[in-house]
């Protein structure tokens, strides 16, 4: 085990954490010693890491030495300083106090007016994967656009099952054209799961390409859902309404309006999975609708499950200078600013409490700060406790290729890049039995 190094966890009781407020100038002063600030950065680092100066000057990190100090958001304190001691004061006044701040300070709230999506069978093929499954693909409706859903089930089930929605980059179908399993050619990169293991263990497996919802470039993201839900008198959303990310996570859960109905699937066991800025949107999902039994968010990263106070890898000036459109107008207060932000990816896991979450990074994603997120994960633990659960139950980093599984949040650090590995795969499919089918009767959901 590797403990992690300071200007992190300091354990009394609750989690206290050590604190600094950089100016901007201080973190490009930081930055500035980490790389060497020319007209022509190197691409990447010495160990291959990527190097990017953002509009406020500073520059990527790597040097754990040169993180920086900060203070996070204490879980379980009101913003009026009352201390949360009891789940009822969590679910009735902290859970809402953070959910209203991700919704106006960095995701955006819905508004609305939103489409209303309808929904019909295009396909179906009963015996898939060689007789073991049932195929549908499903079409739904807004507007002159359409969202295709690919759903998998396993054959012959003797009651509704559990079902994994996994929102993708490139929408094929998870069983590709003309091939009746699974053990020839996947789409590309981490884009399906190993679908006959999924299948042969019970469980269901729906696919959904995530630019259906809403375009994902500066000039794309204003196309579909944002353009249709804006009011008559605006030409883009309010500075706390909708980025695409929520807009993507809104479409989760239409999806899962769609997939509740369906009497062969549990509606109490559905889970959630995405990769990168997806990764990024289920875990946004997960907070926000807790029908969601279960979330998996691989390498998410900078405003996904890691935490942003840390100054490693991307940080919230790359985000909201390359990718502004994902989050809400008001997110760009915090440009240079992040320690007044009045969230961090703690809260973000803690939002879905007490249900499970796996998370997910690699060695070769430094980028993404896979110890961030497993410091996000150690720091939502007094909520899971508080809740009656274990969250993560430990407080070092775990060993590469290590998981760490026996509590309601799950971590892996794979060997490997910036993907869902086959190894990832089969220790979520391990976590999800646990959680999803040996937690028969919903009790996830809740």
């Amino acid at each position: 085990m590797k403990t992690f190094p300071a200007a992190i966890l300091l354990g009394v009781g609750a989690l206290t954490f050590l604190h600094v407020a950089l100016s901007a100038a201080e973190v490009r002063s930081v930055s500035t010693n980490t790389v060497s600030v020319t007209n022509a950065l190197p691409r990447t680092d010495a160990a291959g890491n990527p190097i990017r100066r953002a509009p406020t000057g500073h520059v990527s990190n790597y040097d754990e030495a040169r993180v920086g100090e900060y203070t996070l958001p204490d879980p379980l304190l009101l913003r009026d300083g009352t201390r949360v001691s009891d789940a009822a004061t969590w679910v009735n006044r902290r859970r809402p106090e953070i959910l209203g701040l991700y919704q106006t300070e960095i995701y955006g709230r819905v508004p609305q007016s939103v489409p209303r999506i309808t929904w019909e069978v295009a396909e179906t093929n009963a015996t898939a994967l060689n007789g073991s499954a049932v195929y549908r693909k499903v079409a739904g409706h807004f507007g002159t656009n359409t969202v295709t859903l690919h759903i998998v089930l396993p054959a012959k089930a003797a009651q509704p099952v559990p079902v994994f929605l996994h929102l993708t980059f490139f929408g094929a179908s998870p069983i590709p054209s003309g091939v009746t399993n699974d053990s020839g050619a996947r789409p590309r990169f981490n884009e399906t799961g190993p679908i006959s293991e999924i299948v042969s263990r019970g469980f269901g497996y729906a696919t959904l390409r995530y630019t259906d919802f809403e375009g994902d470039s500066r000039a794309g993201s204003l196309s579909r859902v944002r353009k249709m839900a804006l009011a008559t008198t605006q030409t883009e959303p309010a500075a706390d309404e909708w980025g695409t990310i929520s807009v993507w996570a809104w479409g989760a859960s239409r999806v899962l309006d769609y997939l509740s109905a369906d009497r062969g699937i549990d509606a109490q066991r559905i889970g959630l999975i995405g990769h990168s800025r997806l990764g990024k949107t289920v875990l946004w999902a997960g907070a926000q609708d807790p029908r969601f039994a279960l979330v998996f968010s691989s390498c998410s990263g900078e405003m996904g499950a890691s935490l942003a106070r840390r100054d490693f890898g991307e940080t919230v000036d790359d985000m909201a200078a390359n990718f502004g459109w994902q989050f809400a107008g008001n997110f760009q207060k915090y440009v240079g600013r992040w320690n007044e932000m009045p969230v961090d990816s703690h809260l973000l896991i803690s939002l879905i409490a007490p249900r499970p979450v796996f998370i997910t990074g690699g060695t070769q994603d430094q980028w993404a700060d896979p110890r961030g997120q497993f410091l996000a994960a150690v720091a939502a633990e007094p909520v899971y406790r508080l809740l009656g659960k274990t969250g993560l139950g430990v407080k070092e980093l775990p060993d590469l290729d290590q998981p760490v599984v026996n509590g309601s949040v799950g971590f892996l650090y794979h060997t490997g890049g910036h993907t869902i590995t086959a190894e990832d795969w089969k220790t979520f499919l391990d976590f999800a039995d646990r959680n999803l089918v040996m937690a028969r009767g919903g009790e996830t959901a809740r």
